[in-house]
């Protein structure tokens, strides 16, 4: 949530604010500006609601500069407006600041030192840079005395600063504590960013930013300071990703791009992590850790959390080992009774996301080990944790995930079967997972396949109701909760996931007729119950479609999935219930891509 961008040395700084705001906009935002300077006493504010389109159409060949910041906005504190929009300036119009975040103390620093200033917003961000303006002229503070002096008030707050200063138009400053932030180095100029893909037209080298540090950046050079006022030396890292690789091509949608390449993310991680198509490579030191584990927890917040569902079956299974799962905002503030040698393995596709940070950051002071399973290599929690485990799955734009899911259970399935094979268990050793995931990616692909009779069921039963239920049982459960959110979040449909078990213990008296259920029947021994529970919706009028594997299909079953391994069945469920999800969406003429409400990278709690 919340995009930030910088660029100091360059004269097309406009062109690459817009360029690199457009690449942030999957992260979710609601309003979007920015701020040039031209180096000879010009500069221009520019802001507007809604899309970074209304931005660009209010940005004419008169606006142009040497150094500027940009920010999408995620509305935290005030509504989605012009006035909320970044970046905020101070009263005498002498400082700009871009903010991603929340000021837990705002309120307190605003009545203590802002009585007599006008504010022109709600927002949390106006009182920092307004704090600003107020130590620099009642203290006759340079602008990084100023700065450093704010940072000091903003008692247990998550930020990511970019700050501008009038009177030095070409130096950008930079200061970042719990929300990502990087440098990214250039020849003759330097660009700051909240995510690298922002700055990937520019540069492929970039300075990660530890929580306290503040930084100045000016066109030929880069100073990092720590809390202490310490100066700071670290290198720079080279970011693979091409540019490119984040474009829609053909597709009319990220979603449905990111949904077709799940087959290809199968394979890839194949190639990643299997060595001779018989053994899982996966570092001997993580395996020796969670090998002297007696629980793992599981920690992960939205879709990670489903997979973490999955996990569990995948960890009890073929490693034999006690597996919980934790939502981060309910573990990190009520944290269980541990196990005596607790693992901690982080699920995140981002690897920024604050409520499992928390956790994190806990786990770390009682010094237990973790590992985090994530998409974004340098990420916050991939530094942070002991171990990492990448996704390999490619950037993920839409903000609904689908290609992350599926490949955060492949990981664990890989992981699991490693486990379990050094800890000596039977189910692990005969565990043929390289040939069960390659059929996983062919199943995946006869699913993609299948779009348009899966977009006829869309329009059939989902175009148009208000509400709908997934059911299941067992590993279909966990299925179900996934598919369920799916649904709901690009589509706007009420949809709840249940255990097919359950309906009978209340959620029956929701159906009425019309109501579409949608069941999932992959699992062998509970298969002929959820049958059963299909034909009690069915008597009260419910609209049903079955999603069945091939080996336990009944005639009119709508979606029959190719048979693959029963541990992975969700790998391949998954694909119809996604694919309905978007349907549902474009069919009701939504903006799949960017739900409303919601962020992709939710860098607060």
């Amino acid at each position: 949530m919340c995009g930030i961008v910088g660029v100091t040395g360059k004269k097309n700084t406009v062109e690459i604010l817009i360029n690199g705001l457009e690449k942030l906009e999957y992260r979710g935002y609601d309003s979007a500006g920015i701020f040039v300077d031209n180096q000879t006493g010009e500069d221009y504010l520019v802001k507007e609601a809604g899309r970074i389109s209304n931005l660009k159409s209010a940005i004419d060949d008169n606006i142009h500069g040497t150094a500027g910041i940009g920010h999408t906005r995620w509305a935290t504190h005030g509504v989605p407006s012009k006035f909320n929009a970044h970046p905020h300036v101070s009263e005498d119009g002498r400082f700009y600041l871009v903010h991603n975040g929340v000021i837990t103390n705002f309120s307190e620093l605003k009545a203590q030192y802002l009585k007599d200033v006008n504010f022109v917003s709600e927002t949390d961000t106006e009182v920092v840079v307004q704090l600003i303006g107020y130590f620099a002229n009642e203290e006759n503070l340079t602008a990084k005395q100023a700065f450093k002096k704010v940072l000091s008030l903003l008692e247990g707050s998550s930020y990511a600063f970019l700050m501008m200063d009038r009177e030095e138009p070409e130096t950008l400053f930079v200061a970042k504590n719990k929300s990502p932030l990087l440098i990214g180095v250039g020849d003759g100029f330097n660009v700051v960013c909240s995510d690298a893909m922002a700055m990937l037209k520019e540069t492929h080298d970039f300075i990660e930013l530890m929580d306290g540090e503040m930084v100045v950046v000016k066109p030929g050079s880069i100073e990092i300071e720590n809390k202490n006022g310490e100066a700071v030396s670290r290198d720079s890292y080279h970011v693979e990703m091409d540019d490119s690789d984040s474009e829609k091509g053909a597709y009319p949608f990220y979603m449905l791009k990111e949904i077709d390449e799940q087959p290809a993310v199968m394979r890839r991680l194949l190639s990643e992590y299997v060595e001779n198509e018989e053994t899982v490579k996966i570092d001997d030191h993580i395996l020796n850790a969670m090998k002297a584990a007696d629980r793992l927890y599981i920690v992960a917040a939205g879709t990670s959390y489903h997979a973490g569902l999955v996990g569990k079956e995948l960890f009890e299974s073929l490693a034999n080992v006690p597996t919980e799962v934790h939502v981060a905002s309910e573990f990190g503030y009520h944290m269980p009774l541990l196990s005596e040698k607790p693992f901690f393995i982080f699920l995140s596709q981002s690897g920024e996301t604050a409520d499992s940070r928390q956790v994190l950051v806990k786990v770390n002071e009682m010094m237990y080990p973790s590992l985090t399973i994530t998409n974004s290599a340098n990420s916050t929690l991939s530094r942070e944790a002991t171990y990492t485990l990448l996704l390999h799955a490619g950037p993920e734009i839409a903000v609904a995930s689908t290609k992350a899911y599926t490949a955060q259970i492949a990981v664990e399935a890989l992981l699991a079967k490693a486990l379990g094979t050094v800890t000596g268990q039977v189910k692990a050793i005969d565990y043929d997972v390289y040939h069960e995931l390659t059929a996983v990616a062919n199943a995946m692909q006869a699913m993609v396949d299948e779009k348009e009779s899966i977009n006829d069921l869309a329009k059939e039963f989902l175009s148009e109701t208000r509400n709908a239920f997934y059911i299941g049982r067992g590993i279909d459960y966990d299925v179900s909760i996934e598919a369920a959110l799916k649904l709901k979040e690009v589509s706007y449909v009420q949809t709840e996931g249940f255990a097919s078990g359950e309906l009978k213990h209340g959620t029956i008296a929701l159906i009425e007729k019309g109501t579409p259920v949608v069941a999932i029947i992959t699992d062998a021994p509970t298969a002929s119950h959820t049958r059963g529970n299909v034909q009690e919706v069915l008597a009260r009028g419910a609209n049903t479609i079955t999603i069945s594997m091939e080996s336990l299909a009944n005639e009119g079953d709508q979606i029959v999935l190719p048979d693959v391994s029963d541990l992975l069945t969700p790998l391949v469920s998954i694909v119809p219930a996604q694919l309905l999800a978007y349907y549902t969406s474009l069919n009701r003429g939504y903006d799949v891509d960017k739900p409303r409400n919601l962020a992709k990278s939710v860098t607060v709690e």
